[in-house]
């Protein structure tokens, strides 16, 4: 959100800086939020702090319980799975519409997505270079379902993409094991913009459950089975 001039409001720059902060693990799953502490960190008010927050409650990155303020979302091996068989459920249906309703347009967008993906380098141990990785995989994969013209089911994807990516920060940039993913993104692009819905769909699948699988081998003996 921005002002009338264009400019980040003041909740949507604490907003910013928050997500980055869960995401990257400073703010720990589970650990209680001191908006006192917060509003002095980021050099806010207390409204559009509180706005910000509320933002990412909507997100599932912070919960909000009554008379107990708020929580960064613990992180569990169920919370995961769950994460995953949405994922495997709605990317996929997003990306069907998509390949159905996308034009020259939408093509364009996905493999100038792909060529700047593969273009950006991910270097263990350089948190700028994860950043940028991080950022051009995640435009790539919006690319792809973009086109689905469905506001809600994007807004789902959106919160699935935040809370994914917060089990990535954290354990992938601790174990720094890096999965090689070219050849699928480059495959699920293909069939993509070459409209073999059954194939793009197929392959998509079969890059969510690999990278969860991945994630759940780093993690599987330091968190619990249960939230």
């Amino acid at each position: 959100m921005s002002d009338v001039r264009g400019r980040p409001t003041l909740a949507a720059t604490a907003e910013a800086q928050l997500r980055q902060d869960i995401l990257r693990g400073a703010l720990l799953p589970g650990e209680k939020l001191n908006l006192d502490r917060l509003r002095e960190k980021l050099a806010v008010g207390l409204s559009p702090l509180r706005e910000a927050v509320n933002r990412l409650v909507t997100d599932g990155l912070i919960l909000a319980e009554a008379q107990k303020g708020y929580t960064v979302t613990p992180i569990s091996l169920a919370n995961l799975n769950e994460v995953c068989d949405l994922r495997l459920e709605l990317e996929p249906y997003a990306l069907r519409r998509s390949i159905e309703r996308g034009g020259l347009d939408w093509e364009s967008e996905v493999i100038g997505a792909l060529h700047r993906l593969k273009r950006t380098e991910r270097v263990a141990g350089d948190q700028a270079s994860r950043d940028a990785w991080e950022a051009a995989n995640n435009a790539f994969h919006l690319a792809l379902v973009a086109r689905c013209d469905m506001p809600i089911l994007l807004k789902m994807y959106h919160s699935l993409q935040a809370l994914n990516d917060r089990y990535r920060h954290i354990y992938l940039s601790a174990a720094g094991q890096q999965r090689d993913v070219t050849d699928e993104h480059i495959a699920i692009a293909e069939a993509a913009v070459q409209r073999r819905a059954d194939d793009a769909v197929g392959l998509l699948r079969s890059h969510i459950r690999a990278s969860t699988d991945n994630l759940r081998r780093l993690i599987a003996q330091s968190l619990p089975e249960t939230p």
